[in-house]
């Protein structure tokens, strides 16, 4: 379990990624920023696309970043929005997190304080992983 002050890093990176945010479309801006088990904290923002499909969630622009940098483990992600309620991540990005994040938690947090958390496990109960993969 990360200390309090590795997650307050988390929730500010991810309250500073949505600053970047390219949403021009639903202005709804998002920043997210995973925890690695060794402290190292990746940042990403939701860049959006007249061709609404071609846009990116920060969930995964952040996985991208990651990825690119050899990082493959992550025990935390933060959503951070400036909804009222926490956000957590959709379908799609639930997803990608049980592809290199499986037992991460999720922090939902919001510009004006609010704050949620699930296991990855509760918002996706029943993923399709390695073994929806296999003939058995």
């Amino acid at each position: 379990m990360a200390d309090a002050s590795t997650l307050e890093s988390l929730r500010a990176a991810a309250l500073a990624a949505m600053e970047h945010a390219y949403a021009p479309y639903s202005h709804f801006r998002v920043g997210a920023a995973l925890l690695t088990p060794d402290g190292e904290i990746v940042a990403g923002c939701n860049v959006e696309n007249a061709a609404y499909p071609s846009g990116m969630c920060a969930e995964r622009v952040a996985m991208g970043a990651a990825i690119v940098r050899g990082l493959r483990h992550f025990t935390h992600v933060v959503v951070a929005t400036e909804a009222g309620t926490p956000t957590p991540p959709c379908g799609m990005c639930r997803q990608v997190l049980q592809e290199l994040a499986p037992g991460c938690r999720v922090i939902s947090v919001t510009r004006g304080g609010a704050e949620a958390e699930w296991p990855l496990a509760d918002l996706l109960p029943y993923p399709f992983d390695t073994s929806s993969l296999r003939d058995e």
